[in-house]
């Protein structure tokens, strides 16, 4: 397989490198007019009517095609008024916009879709903003994904209340999941760690869809989200977030950010939650959602010297989450087994604590050569160290994952700007500690590697991003890790895209499954030949391919969009369920695959009443020890419908807007619980089900909003998500088969105040 494709990806680029120039205007974008205007960089520029548009560089400077039958060319930049130039001829033009408000100290932002996808990229991209975020509470990063139907959410378990992500029909652990392309959540922090970022931290998230750019890294399967932070410069001054809703849940975040100097400026962000009232709505004696209290606080430097080139962030980080989960009358002081008051025999209460401590610290470095803007030197690094002490009945678990990161990248161009290149190295270290009740699972992993990404641009037609990259590693051995997008514009507002790429990664089987501690079963782990817990690491490769087609009916702007993606793995490790009384671990024997399927469309149904609407099916099946299943707790079908509605926005009056989220969820095949006694057996099958959320928010001023919301408006709660639960010291304990909500009907308000 990989002989064909390196003769593929050879036999494609000279024919794309050597293809012959093409009429250009070619410019330059300043801040305004004289021998001292700034150059702009970010700014759009793009033919009206057309999909052929480019971002101006580090410099300011563009090169776009020149497009017979378009002569408009326009020029936009957030605080700056858009500029409309007539163009009847190749040509080179400077472009001096002018400030949209002329005071000190106003930040202008410029409005935009709240979900952009671009008709230019190779890589199928989906740009979530802040705006988009608003939508729902988004505490934190595993609940900002609610309104998106690019990705799924579940929960992980009956106990802690985490939201898992799912994209293409695999978890988490098969995305690689970045800060800023930095690696974030992965090793220890997999089960908690989307919940580690607030909401109101963030600034934009990209989601993309199939094997992501090498670049960052081989461990990218089914995709990448990329989550951007707020910036010290361009972030309010003051910002102020509080939400409660009436299941106890209390929440605050602060931002103060201040410009120190015309280069320097610096962020401080505090977010707090916490959460001391018992619920248990379904009358099981288990609490529906956990007990707990996070403290979460970053600090973020940013320095931005233009004239020289020079960019840079640097952040420290440090959290502690506490969580408490379990039987609604547990007491840890007391009711702890092995805690000096109670052995296993004594037990009665059954609970568990689960604290987390983090530091965190990451560097960026970018340089511009001033005298060559399409040439630049990149750097990041990071380093963390996360601790979880943890225990789950009489089980323990308790992890320290340290991990060092660095990047280093230079970009450039072969020839002209449409050929483009980044290459680099890569070093990563990760060492656990990892105990597992008695046993001692630690290790240590790293891995050095090197990479080649070549991208051409061609606007009008294609594009295509072809890359390859080599790693050693002392566990993985060393391999190789290509990726290819290529996009192609068949017509006017139409894109089709295809992909293909390889992921590699060790799974950390304990720290991504901490939902079997919840259980009495039985944990085997089935071979014994591999180097990571004896097992092989998981292998696979992802295609993909892509429309999007942009129309206009009714004088009304939409678009639509068909996926469909196969994720074939070469190598898994499989984790077998289907025996209620064990969870097996074993190297995959046979087939695995996940196929997926998803239209979407988007339209403007009225003036500022947007619909946004997908159905998808999946088809995840893997060979078991017991046969080729069905991925369990996974639905097969899903529809998803959003409304967003906003009254119109005027000077010095308020607004208001309305949001409103429909997930119907088709009926999963649960794990086979035959062998259990009758009492504690499940259907083959769940019920179908809809869940629904709604949010209302008043703009009252700039300065200040309101908003109120519900969650599962339909009132939709599974009856048993606790098996066993009479007996939680007993055999047929289990609280890893959750396929509805847990918590009923809830209410929340909040407000959101920035200067």
């Amino acid at each position: 397989m990989n002989k064909y494709i390196v003769i593929l990806i050879t036999a494609m680029l000279p024919a794309f490198i050597f293809s012959q120039e093409q009429e250009k205007v070619d410019g330059v974008v300043l801040d305004s007019e004289g021998s001292n205007a700034l150059s702009l960089s970010g700014a759009n520029v793009y033919w009206q009517d057309s999909q052929t548009g480019v971002v101006t560089n580090f410099d300011g400077k563009f090169s776009i095609p020149y497009l017979r039958g378009h002569n408009k060319l326009i020029v936009s930049y957030v605080g700056f008024e858009s500029d409309t130039l007539v163009i009847n001829e190749p040509k080179t033009i400077r472009i001096s916009l002018k400030p949209s408000n002329e005071l000190d100290e106003v930040v202008v932002q410029q409005e935009r879709d709240a979900i952009q996808k671009t008709y230019f990229s190779p890589q199928n991209v989906i740009t979530v903003n802040s705006d988009e975020l608003l939508k729902a509470a988004c505490c934190n990063l595993a609940e900002s994904f609610e309104t998106n139907p690019a990705i799924d959410v579940n929960l992980s378990d009956g106990l802690t209340g985490t939201k898992q992500i799912e994209m293409l029909g695999l978890t988490s652990p098969y995305l690689l999941i970045t800060q800023e392309n930095i690696p974030m959540v992965r090793g220890a922090s997999q089960a908690y760690g989307l919940t580690f970022t607030p909401g109101t931290w963030i600034e934009s998230i990209q989601i993309t869809k199939g094997a992501g750019s090498v670049v960052n890294g081989y461990e990218s399967i089914s995709g990448q989200i990329n989550t951007e932070l707020v910036k010290p410069l361009t972030d309010n001054a003051v910002f102020v977030n509080g939400y409660v809703n009436q299941n106890g849940r209390y929440e605050l975040n602060t931002h103060f950010n201040r410009k120190l100097t015309e280069k320097l400026s610096t962020g401080l962000y505090v977010h707090g939650n916490t959460r001391t009232q018992k619920e248990d709505d379904n009358n099981d004696g288990f609490l529906d959602a956990p007990l707990g209290k996070q403290i979460n606080v970053m600090n973020r430097w940013q320095y931005q010297d233009a004239e020289k080139g020079w960019v840079s962030f640097f952040n420290i980080r440090f959290l502690n989450d506490e969580k408490q989960v379990g039987q609604v009358d547990f007491e840890p002081d007391t009711d702890r087994v092995d805690s000096g008051n109670r052995s296993l025999s004594e037990a009665e209460v059954w609970g568990s604590e689960i604290n987390t401590r983090r530091l965190d610290t990451s560097i960026k470095l970018g340089y511009v050569f001033p005298e060559l803007p399409f040439q630049s030197l990149g750097f990041q690094t990071s380093y963390s160290l996360h601790k979880q002490d943890s225990y789950f009945g009489f089980r323990t678990y308790n992890i320290n994952h340290e991990s060092l990161y660095s990047n280093l990248i230079f970009n450039s161009i072969i020839g002209d700007t449409r050929n483009k290149f980044k290459t680099g190295i890569t070093f990563a270290y990760d060492g656990y500690d990892e105990l597992v009740s008695a046993t001692d699972y630690s290790r240590v992993d790293n891995s050095v590697g090197a990479f080649m990404e070549y991208s051409y641009e061609n606007l009008e037609k294609v594009s295509l991003t072809a890359g390859l990259r080599v790693d050693n590693h002392n566990r993985l051995g060393t391999f190789v890790t290509p990726r290819f997008h290529i996009r192609y514009t068949p017509w006017e507002k139409g894109s089709l895209r295809g992909s293909f790429g390889r992921g590699k990664r060790a799974a950390n089987i304990f720290a991504e499954n901490q939902q079997l501690f919840g259980s009495a079963r039985t944990i085997n782990i089935a071979s014994t030949d591999g180097e990571v817990y004896g097992l092989e690491p998981e292998d696979a490769w992802n295609y993909g391919v892509s429309f999007l087609q942009g129309f206009n009916f009714l004088n009304k702007k939409g678009d639509i969009t068909l996926d469909y993606y196969i994720t074939d793995f070469k190598n898994q490790v499989v984790v077998d369920w289907e025996n209620p009384q064990e969870v097996s671990f074993y190297n995959l024997d046979g087939d695995s695959s996940a196929k997926s399927f998803q239209v979407e469309m988007n339209y403007e149904l009225l003036p500022r009443l947007d619909l946004r609407t997908s159905y998808k099916f999946y088809d995840v099946s893997t060979d078991y020890r017991s046969g080729n299943l069905q991925k369990p707790l996974l639905a097969q079908h899903r529809f998803f419908v959003n409304l967003g509605y906003e009254t119109e926005a005027k000077e010095n009056e308020s607004q208001w807007k309305f949001d409103y989220t429909l997930h119907s969820m088709g009926k999963k095949r649960l794990p086979d619980t035959s062998s259990n006694p009758v009492a504690y057996q499940l259907a083959e099958y769940s019920s179908p089900y809809n869940h629904m959320n709604a949010q209302i928010t008043k703009v009252i001023s700039k300065s200040v909003e309101v908003y109120v919301g519900g969650e599962n408006l339909s009132d939709v709660q599974q009856d048993n998500p606790v098996i066993g639960a009479d007996d939680p010291f007993g055999p047929n304990f289990d609280t890893t088969i959750v396929f509805a909500p847990i918590m009923g009907r809830m209410f929340y308000a909040g407000f959101r105040f920035k200067i």
